[in-house]
């Protein structure tokens, strides 16, 4: 499919090269039928440049989310570990955003997969007491919900409600300090 984009844009350029000249030459040929061309190209590269960034967009699937299991938490933080505790939903648009934006990421991917991190996640999409209870020992009114552990915040950090990728680093930074 790449390949197709990039003839077509290739076909674009080289019309305008093409109008551009046989203007040049005497026809008449409308500027604004050059200009549009033109913009056109650039549009369609633009689109091409954003599809093709180069991420493995599947990414995600690799990671190995457990159920959540709070008392489970301090045992591994204990142990030396990392834990990411993400608390969604299907009907949460929030947390789908969070997904596609930062968790689903190639490179958060890479940082949540390392052998030391636990992934928990506790999908609320329907009820669940186990959620209930974490939430609200948490103080935390509903989805989604996102806290990290580690040896030196065995409390853990809340993430903000919506996500940047910046969020995580900073929190994984300061747990393992």
């Amino acid at each position: 499919m790449t390949t197709l984009m990039l003839i077509l844009l290739l076909v674009i350029f080289s019309a305008v090269v093409i109008l551009i000249w046989a203007k040049i030459k005497g026809k008449s040929i409308p500027t604004l039928v050059i200009a549009m061309l033109i913009f056109m190209g650039i549009c369609f590269a633009g689109i091409i440049a954003f599809v093709n960034k180069g991420e493995d967009y599947q990414a995600y699937q690799t990671l190995n989310w457990q159920p959540l299991e709070p008392e489970k938490i301090a045992t591994y933080v204990e142990q030396g570990n990392i834990v990411f505790v993400d608390i969604t939903a299907d009907w949460c648009v929030p947390c789908q955003t969070n997904k596609a934006n930062v968790l689903h990421r190639e490179q958060v991917v890479n940082q949540l997969n390392q052998q030391h991190i636990i992934l928990m996640q506790g999908n609320w999409t329907q009820a669940d007491t186990v959620i209930e209870q974490y939430m609200g020992q948490q103080a935390a009114a509903g989805t989604p919900f996102n806290k990290i552990y580690g040896s030196s915040y065995p409390e853990g950090i809340e993430l903000p409600k919506v996500l940047i990728i910046d969020d995580v680093y900073r929190a994984l930074a300061l747990v393992v300090k």
